[in-house]
């Protein structure tokens, strides 16, 4: 029996981008079962007249449509409604793949991941080799946080990183088909039957840490999430979120990562988390002074982690919290 697709694509104002994305995502699901649902989370900018007008055309190679998700809960919400949406047709999908809106895949991919997953029960989520629009490997596939990466990663120093090589986050670019704790979702196939066991996307993470819960969850289960080296995307990344121009990281990354560790490990270890990411963190500012050199993450990164973190812990409310309280009546 040939195995059912839904792809999901989600959009937050970036139509163009988001159609050419899906363009890419139905020439590679030529010859397979599957459809498309694009959703858009709640733009507010005309997207979705313009991803309805654009997916209207009559001339994509499988079914697709629009969806709107009504509200901008953040990646996994968005993706989330897509795939609750299920297929036009009512049939159930045995996989579920997840695209971004700024992803591209090549003609084989999609179908390279599929394969992949029939041919290895035992994997219940398969992710793709991301390049840039050059060419470049982009870094994919990771291990579990934990306390040691914290440190590692935040003191960014050769002989820390040599020392602890072995609980360091990034696995690099690995350059064969292998098991991997968490993958980045740009592009990441799922069994359906692994989402009905452990649950959708977690929709407390706004932002960022949603595809490391939903690993570690399926890990958990007793499924491993494998990286596929055949399975290419050109990926241009940030494009929604700004990334790439951060001059200061937004409060959900903070409150994703807090999240994550606390739920994860529990409070004590999420507070035990910071501590190491400030003492890492300190090491490498005090480097980077002997250097005469300005520290590699934006101005007052330790500090705003170390208040939002100290709020989390004793129950007060962070910025965003006070910000998201409906104001008085005047």
């Amino acid at each position: 029996m040939t195995p059912k697709l839904m792809t999901v694509v989600l959009n937050w104002r970036t139509p163009e981008m988001t159609l050419k994305a899906a363009r890419a995502a139905a020439a590679a699901m030529t010859g397979l079962d599957g459809e498309i649902v694009i959703v858009d989370n709640a733009s507010g900018d005309g997207s979705e007249e313009a991803l309805r007008a654009g997916s209207a055309t009559g001339d994509w190679p499988v079914p697709v449509r629009v969806v709107q998700s009504g509200h901008n809960g953040g990646f996994g919400a968005g993706n989330n409604v897509g795939i609750r949406a299920g297929r036009a047709d009512g049939a159930a999908p045995d996989y579920v793949y997840i695209l971004n809106s700024d992803a591209f895949p090549a003609p084989d991919a999609i179908r390279t991941l599929m394969a992949h997953l029939e041919a290895h029960p035992e994997a219940g989520f398969a992710g793709s080799y991301i390049h840039g629009p050059e060419g470049e490997a982009h870094v994919t596939a990771f291990r579990f946080p934990s306390l040691l990466s914290e440190f590692e990663g935040a003191a960014r120093t050769g002989p820390v990183s040599r020392l602890l090589r072995r609980h360091s986050m990034p696995l690099g670019v690995p350059e064969e088909t292998r098991s991997v704790d968490w993958l980045a979702g740009a592009s990441m196939m799922m069994r359906r039957r692994v989402l009905d066991e452990i649950g959708l996307f977690d929709e407390a993470f706004f932002l960022y840490f949603e595809e490391t819960d939903l690993c570690r969850r399926a890990a958990r289960a007793g499924h491993q999430v494998h990286y596929v080296r055949e399975s290419r995307v050109a990926h241009i990344g940030s494009v929604s979120t700004g990334m790439k121009g951060w001059r200061r990281v937004p409060d959900y990354w903070f409150a994703s990562r807090w999240h994550y560790f606390s739920k994860t490990h529990g409070r004590a270890y999420a507070a035990a988390a910071t501590l190491a990411h400030l003492a890492g963190g300190a090491l490498h500012r005090l480097r980077q002074a002997i250097r005469r050199r300005p520290p590699a993450d934006p101005p007052g990164f330790l500090r705003t982690l170390a208040a939002h973190d100290l709020r989390r812990l004793t129950g007060r409310p962070t910025d965003a919290q006070r910000a998201a309280r409906p104001h008085p009546a005047e």
